[in-house]
């Protein structure tokens, strides 16, 4: 991998080997970081290389990517989501340009995905047989999916209150799935122990740190997508904070690479009720564990593993952080869909849920140009989509009762000859 130089810890600055098992830092425990020589990168590629190539998926950009070229590409194709204009959208909640980037149209109906798909594509180089990880949901069923196409076996562990239609995703994929009786901490904590016991690959974001280089290219494919011209904004949900520090990754690396001139600045958007990075972010504290108390599962996330690359990414980035309510991101799931068309989970919905009340505040102008990124299709969690929905018209096979019902659309009348 001429184009990686090594991993480096965040904290104390330690370098190691980019092997493709690396975990936390050997030296002080801390969160490792792939690093770049971006000069060979420069060199390997360009916009018109990008322009000509026809692999439509996150491994477009595989000069960014920390993969050697003798290990084939996962079979599910991940990525190249679509980035939808929502003039109806942006109209409705009052800014210039709003547009939606719908990662819930991934193989697993998650942006968990692309850091799915390069796990599977380190446990290959890595010559693992078994890959493990803890999540709240989508990114068990992320790796379920995507090590079931490669013919990985999977040992997974959720929280009691994960969804059962992700449950029942995990199962579907052949997965083993245990349901912890707990917190997503002591889930999280368990399965630690469970992978060093059995020596599986660990799919964990916050200790992998080649999960950030696969979400990171979310990024790559917004920039392509708006012709290289960034926005103003990119919104985005956040739980253990992999999804916004890779979101940036991908950003710096575009910038650092002379594929962009200029950087969007990140809305982090947590959850009311679970929001510990954010609260950090704001009093400029050391992060302190919340409850996990909010209907958003796949971003209630207590203690994040991963805080300090998140708070990071908003510093760095000029961004801000904005809470929401469950009541906000229901509104946004119904607004999503009434008015673009996209069908959200309540974590998919935060970061429009984000925009919204950004602009309610200030915080965003109304004359910017906002990326939402949708993390999770709507399907992924049925029953707060139903909430969300409300309930519909329910009347007997009768024309009169459809008449009543129907009272306040008028009849339209007949042309005069």
């Amino acid at each position: 991998m001429k184009q990686v130089t090594c991993a480096k810890c965040i904290a104390c600055g330690a370098e190691t080997d980019a092997t493709p098992d690396v975990g936390l830092c050997p030296k002080c425990g801390g969160v490792m970081d792939i690093r770049y020589d971006y000069a060979y990168i420069r060199r390997s590629i360009n916009r018109q290389i990008l322009e000509n190539r026809k692999v439509f998926s996150m491994w477009r950009y595989r000069e960014f990517l920390p993969v050697p070229a003798s290990v084939s590409f996962p079979k599910l194709r991940v990525g190249w989501s679509p980035l939808y204009r929502a003039d109806t959208l942006a109209a409705r909640l009052g800014v210039r340009t709003l547009y939606i980037k719908d990662d819930g149209l991934n193989p697993t109906a998650s942006l968990k995905d692309r850091a799915s798909a390069m796990a599977v594509a380190k446990a290959t180089e890595a010559q693992a047989g078994i890959i493990a990880c803890s999540s709240t949901g989508n990114a068990a069923s992320s790796l379920a999916g995507n090590a079931a196409a490669a013919g990985f076996e999977t040992y997974i562990f959720v929280p009691g209150r994960a969804p059962k239609s992700k449950v029942a995703q995990l199962l579907m994929f052949g997965a083993h799935v245990i349901s912890v009786q707990g917190t997503y901490e002591e889930t999280f904590e368990l399965s630690r122990a469970a992978i060093a016991r059995y020596g599986w690959y660990n799919r964990n974001a916050a200790i992998n740190p080649y999960l950030i280089e696969g979400k990171k290219t979310v990024a790559f494919e917004i920039a392509e997508q708006l012709g290289w011209e960034m926005p103003d904004y990119i919104a985005i949900s956040v739980g253990d904070g992999c999804t916004i520090a890779g979101l940036w990754k991908g950003l710096t690396d575009l910038y650092q690479a002379g594929l962009v001139d200029r950087l969007p600045k990140l809305l982090s958007v947590q959850a009311a009720g679970c929001c510990p990075i954010n609260r950090s972010f704001e009093s400029g504290e050391p992060m302190e564990p919340m409850a996990e108390d909010t209907i958003a599962d796949s971003i209630a996330v207590g203690v994040p593993r991963n805080p300090d690359k998140a708070l990071r990414a908003i510093r760095e980035s000029q961004g801000a952080a904005v809470d929401v309510s469950d009541g906000d991101m229901l509104e946004a799931m119904r607004l999503l869909g009434a008015y673009s068309g996209v069908f959200a989970e309540p974590a998919g919905a935060a970061g429009t849920a984000g925009v919204k009340k950004a602009l309610e505040t200030g915080v965003v102008p109304h004359a910017a140009t906002v990326v939402s990124v949708v993390t999770g299709n709507g399907l992924k969690d049925a029953d707060n989509a139903r909430k969300a929905a409300g309930e519909p018209i329910s009347i007997p096979p009768d024309m009169d009762l459809l008449v009543k019902a129907l009272g306040h659309i008028a009849v339209p009348t007949k042309p005069s000859a």
